[in-house]
Formats: C-alpha cells, structure tokens, sequence
C-alpha cells in the first residue's frame, strides 16, 4: 500500500493543530506520535515529506490523529451531554480535581473526550478499552503525555508523575475506566496522590463502571474506597431518570445530532422515533442506531 500526499498532509495538518494544544516542548510533543524531535522540526518547517517516515509511521500518526480519507464526518453537536462533560472536564483542569461521569452508552460521551481532547490545553485522552492491563495503562498514559514509555516501569511511572507536575494544568480523561483490571485500576489512586493539586482527572464510563467500583467497595478491596472519594464520592450522571424526562431528553439529543447529519429530505422524525422505539430489554437507540438509519436513509435516497 502506498501512501498518498493528500493522506501525508492532512497528517501533518493535524500533527501542528494538536501541537498548539500541547504545553511540552516540541521533543516531549513528537513522542506522543512515536517521532523523533529533529523528524518533526523537519515536518514543522515545511521540509519535503518524501522519506521522512516510514508509512507505518505515517498510518501510526493518522490514527492517532483521527485523520481520515473519503469516509464520513460526523458533525460535532453542542448537546446536553457535550456540555455537561466540557464543564466539568474545564473544572477539573482549572482546579486540579477528579470526577467520575457514569451514564448510558450510546450518548457521545467518547466522541465529546476526543473532541475535548484536541480542543483543550494539555487535555490528554486514555482509552482503557484498548489498555487494560498496569503495563499497558502506564505506558499509553505516558505516550499520550508525550513521556518515553519504553524504559523500566518504575521509570516511566515515575516520569509521568514528574511531567505531570510539571505541565500547566494538565486534565486526564480516563475513558472505559470499568475495563480496567484490578492492578491497572489502583494506578489511579497512585498517580492521583502524586499529582495532587497538579493535575486534573476525569473519569468516565457507563453501567460496567459504577458495578465495578460499588462491588469493590462492598468487598473491602483495597484501593476502591479510596480511589471513589479521591473522585468525588459521587457518580455524575446527564441522563434524567425518570421515565418520561428521559424519552424527552433523548428526543433531543436524537433531534440535534440526526438534524445536523442529515442532507437534504431525510426524514428526521422518523429516525429519532425508531430509534426512541424500545427495544425487547426495554433499552432506547442511541446515537450509534441513529447514524446507521441515517446512513440508510441517505442509501436510498442516492439510489
């Protein structure tokens, strides 16, 4: 597969647009994104891109940067949820606190993090999905932080820690916290301890995460009770729960989005009513449904 100049650089695009947001020096920066600081000098300077890095390198970056080509973008909505996560993730970085955010799958609540995360200053994404082990929980923190997470463990830790407190309010949001393993999860309270007053940290998960935490604290498990007040001692939550205010809340949220998607003659009603249609667990559609009626809708109309 041969990479193609337009890919290259919509990379570099997004590689000098996320180098605003950071607050590192251009060498801790390049880390990030697995490139050596005289490599990206280069690429910042406008210098030939031919030869510069290898197209996995270039795949790696792209990635990371969520830079795509010919697929589809989905257009960012100022929903309730984006705005209650803005708030408090602003909060948590302006002061130096923790929260934890449990709420329904299927909100945006990924998609805002991301979105947050390449808007904000020194706000940094983890996806525990994706790093759920101690090993690799520290070394992806590290690397989105732009520390070298290749040397001794206790090195790394200890660099992320220091780096840390060294940034200008720094904010962590730690995505699908739920999926990570009990070793993994005690490193929040570790590094927690070591950045009080430092650094920011955000919390977010769905039913699997506040099920995870409660069953630790009812367990004694070390570490459960600790962490949970270290964050609040409480979960945030956008959804109402009531019955009726929550079907109204989602025909909202349903509406913008859809209406902000959608071309000309969709019928936006009608997907926001299937999806708001229960399913046999009683379990409204989301955003996700939602784009996949979307899509068909927009099939057949090009049909």
């Amino acid at each position: 597969m041969q990479l193609s100049t337009e890919f290259k650089n919509k990379v570099v695009a997004a590689l000098l647009e996320a180098r605003k947001k950071f607050g590192g020096s251009d060498a801790a920066f390049a880390k990030q994104y697995d490139i050596n600081g005289s490599v990206y000098s280069q690429i910042k300077n406008g210098k030939d891109l031919d030869g510069l890095l290898r197209d996995t390198q270039w795949l790696q970056m792209g990635r990371e940067l969520g830079v795509t080509i010919g697929e589809r973008k989905w257009n960012m909505v100022r929903t309730e949820v984006f705005n209650t996560i803005e708030e408090e993730v602003i909060f948590c970085k302006e002061n130096s606190k923790s929260r934890i955010l449990v709420d329904d799958t299927d909100l945006g609540k990924t998609f805002t993090a991301k979105h947050l995360s390449k808007a904000i200053d020194n706000c940094f994404y983890v996806d525990c999905s994706q790093a759920k082990t101690k090993q690799h929980f520290v070394r992806s923190l590290a690397k989105v932080i732009g520390v070298d997470n290749n040397g001794k463990f206790v090195d790394v830790k200890a660099n992320i820690k220091y780096y840390l407190q060294l940034l200008e309010r720094p904010v962590i949001i730690i995505d699908e916290a739920g999926d990570l393993d009990y070793g993994a999860f005690l490193e929040l309270k570790e590094f927690w301890n070591a950045t009080e007053n430092s650094c920011g940290w955000y919390m977010m998960g769905a039913d699997g995460l506040r099920a995870y935490l409660t069953r630790g604290i009812k367990n004694q498990k070390v570490g459960f009770r600790e962490i949970f007040s270290r964050y609040g001692n409480k979960y945030g939550r956008v959804t109402p729960v009531d019955n009726n205010e929550r079907i109204s809340f989602y025909r909202t949220l349903l509406t913008q989005v859809v209406k902000a998607n959608a071309t000309n003659g969709v019928n936006v009603s009608e997907i926001v009513n299937k999806c708001l249609a229960k399913d046999s667990e009683g379990h409204i559609g989301g955003l996700r449904r939602a784009e996949s009626l979307l899509l068909l809708s927009t099939q057949k109309q090009s049909a």
